[in-house]
């Protein structure tokens, strides 16, 4: 299952007007108008979340529920329509559907109901999301990989203050693994078997921010046709989790200074003030302090959520780590693809240490999943890390053809020379070698191999187009 990846179950004119958002924002978007085609989307590709028609020619979403009821793993379905009722909504609601929503749809709510990274940042995959509990990970999925001494203050500190219900303010730059802590916070206490529920502050304008936090009544505004709790509300007894609350509008700032001060929420447009038990943890890429000072953020909130800080270090300070996270990710795709164990050559280790590393753990797994597809019988180098265009590798003229069937990026084992060590060929043949192997290495997915490759949708279209044009067949 891929965080990037959404299925909506509709006519096509329903999800047009955001198409265009979705694809520029990344998303892999698939339209299905019957459940045959829902189905086999489902199968080969795993969406995050399934947003729905009530029903379809053959179709109701009835089916789709009953489904999602007996599966835990099966995707949060999102029933959406453009005439509803409070009655419907309920109904829907009871039979297992993460949310109802009225059309037009919008952009930033759909974002917004879609977790935000198909792995954590830190070590593995940990989907967060802007609805409902989500499911803490299991097994090696959720360790906390490091040993340097900067990751293992922050995890010592962690540990100690875990059993409480301190609130704990997990500060660090984009990609360091901060949702990681928030979840080894709550899994480490006495509320690991109670909701955890993560709210991405940044996903959503104000008044749609209030409504998913404290919740709202039927008819409290345009589009309010039934009661609906919020993640407060939906956290009771548990954690939740504040994901980028820099970006928390100044006026909510206030209201939420109110729930941490006397936990209680009231519902947007009710009139009744309900009591709940949440522990709250933050986390922020910003500098609060100067937010404080600039007045963009509330001195008071600022000290309610920073009672216990955790500051996570940038990738580039944890030395060694870096190796170390390599050999797990790679490890952790070899096993996910199926692959063949793979080694880092010399040059690879030297390029990973030395590199500063801006997107931290996030951009260090995005590229080893990169080289883990294309390294084909290994050792990794530097060339599968596709940077630059300019830097690709070049074949031998005879080495072309072995290229576009995987064994161009092989050495050692079938007693073949290394065709990284051959003569040149041009390098737009080049390009086209390793857009081919992308594709291959997706299964022909489109948007995938533009994210293997690092180049877009778009850009890739149009080499393909190029190739069909010279009279090459392509997949």
């Amino acid at each position: 299952m891929s965080s990037r990846r959404i299925l909506f179950l509709a006519p096509a004119q329903s999800v047009t007007r955001i198409f265009p958002q979705l694809k520029e924002a990344g998303y892999e978007v698939g339209i299905a108008e019957n459940l045959k085609g829902a189905s086999a989307f489902i199968r080969k590709s795993g969406p995050a979340v399934i947003f729905s028609r009530p029903q379809l020619p053959g179709y109701k979403v009835e089916d789709l529920l009953s489904v999602s009821a007996d599966d835990s793993s099966f995707p949060p379905v999102i029933v959406f329509t453009d005439k509803g009722s409070a009655d419907e909504a309920e109904r829907y609601l009871g039979l297992g559907a993460q949310d109802y929503w009225l059309e037009p749809l919008v952009f930033e709510k759909v974002k917004a109901a879609v977790p935000s990274a198909p792995r954590a940042a830190v070590v593995a995959p940990v989907s967060s999301t802007l609805g409902g509990r989500t499911p803490e990970p299991q097994g090696e999925g959720s360790r906390i990989i490091g040993s340097h001494p900067a990751i293992s203050r922050v995890l010592a500190l962690a540990k100690q203050v875990a059993p409480s219900r301190a609130t704990v303010l997990i500060s660090g730059e984009s990609g360091t693994g901060k949702e990681m802590f928030a979840r080894f916070l709550h899994r480490n206490s006495d509320r690991a078997d109670k909701p955890f529920v993560a709210v991405n502050c940044a996903a959503l304008p104000e008044h749609l921010l209030e409504s998913e936090l404290f919740g709202h009544e039927k008819g409290s505004f345009t589009g309010a046709i039934a009661r609906k709790l919020g993640k407060f509300e939906l956290a009771d007894g548990g954690t939740i989790l504040l994901d980028e609350i820099s970006e928390m509008d100044l006026g909510l700032q206030a209201k939420l200074l109110r729930v941490l001060q006397e936990s209680e929420v009231d519902r947007v447009g009710g009139t009744e003030t309900i009591k709940v038990d949440v522990r709250v943890l933050a986390t922020t890429n910003r500098s609060l302090e100067d937010w404080v000072k600039e007045g963009k953020f509330r001195q008071d909130l600022y000290f309610r959520l920073n009672v216990i800080p955790l500051r996570l270090p940038s990738l580039r300070e944890r030395g060694d780590d870096i190796l170390r996270l390599a050999n797990f990710f790679v490890d952790m795709y070899v096993r996910d693809y199926g692959l063949k164990q793979l080694d880092f050559a010399a040059e690879a280790v030297e390029w990973l240490s030395g590199y500063e590393w801006p997107g931290n753990v996030r951009e260090l797994q995005n590229l080893m999943e990169r080289a883990t597809l294309l390294a084909g019988k290994g050792p990794i180098t530097v060339a599968h890390f596709l940077l630059d265009p300019d830097s690709w590798p070049v074949f031998a003229e005879g080495e072309a053809d072995d290229a576009e069937d995987g064994s161009a990026f092989s050495s050692g084992e079938d007693g073949g020379e290394n065709p990284f060590s051959g003569g040149v060929i041009p390098l737009h043949e080049m390009e086209r070698i390793m857009i081919l192997k992308g594709l291959e290495q997706t299964s022909g997915n489109r948007t995938m191999a533009a994210d293997l490759l690092g180049i877009s949708v778009r850009t890739l279209r149009n080499k393909l187009n190029e190739y069909r044009s010279a009279g090459l067949e392509i997949p």
